[in-house]
């Protein structure tokens, strides 16, 4: 079944949590025929769908870095990163993935190349405006900051190379690298 969300509404999503990027969707998020790339890699990192597997890695990353996922560009305002348990945070992930298998959004997570470990993630999910036809919000774990401006600029590359999307609403990052 597909929702389409309506104005004023507040959807529930598994594990209790509000839904804060819902908005009204008119039509498929990206076209029927466009096959949607499944990894992304560079020197420092991989990205790949983000799915229950990564679970444990996914939330010592992110609950590990809380504050400095405040302080990054698209993260100010919102409520998440939040208390949740490891096991809400597996309800999130596979929430996540059944949104990519539906394609109704796409988050991929962000892996070392040399560990395999999770050192943060894309989110890439219809806007609620009609200025935009994606919004992006990216982090990286506290421990690794300076590839933030690496990942954004890497992300910001691929979806104009790759992705259907002309106007993409994704925080800009001060050029520090």
């Amino acid at each position: 079944m597909e929702l389409h969300p309506v104005p004023g509404l507040v959807l529930l999503i598994p594990g209790g949590w509000i839904d804060e990027d819902v908005g009204v969707v008119e039509g498929p998020f990206v076209p029927s025929g466009f096959v949607v790339p499944l990894a992304l890699t560079t020197e420092q990192f991989r990205l790949e769908p983000l799915g229950p597997q990564h679970n444990d890695s996914d939330y010592e990353a992110w609950s590990s870095s809380v504050e400095h996922i405040h302080m990054t560009p698209g993260w100010e305002t919102s409520s998440w990163p939040d208390d949740r348990s490891v096991m809400d945070n597996l309800r999130d992930l596979q929430a996540h993935a059944d949104d990519f298998e539906n394609r109704a959004g796409f988050t991929y997570t962000v892996l070392d190349l040399a560990t395999g470990d999770v050192i943060g993630c894309v989110y890439i999910y219809p806007d609620h405006s009609e200025q935009h036809d994606a919004r992006v919000r990216s982090w990286v774990r506290a421990s690794r900051p300076e590839l933030d401006v690496q990942l954004w600029r890497a992300v910001t590359n691929w979806l104009a190379d790759e992705w259907p999307f002309q106007r993409v609403a994704y925080a800009e990052r001060a050029d520090g690298a």
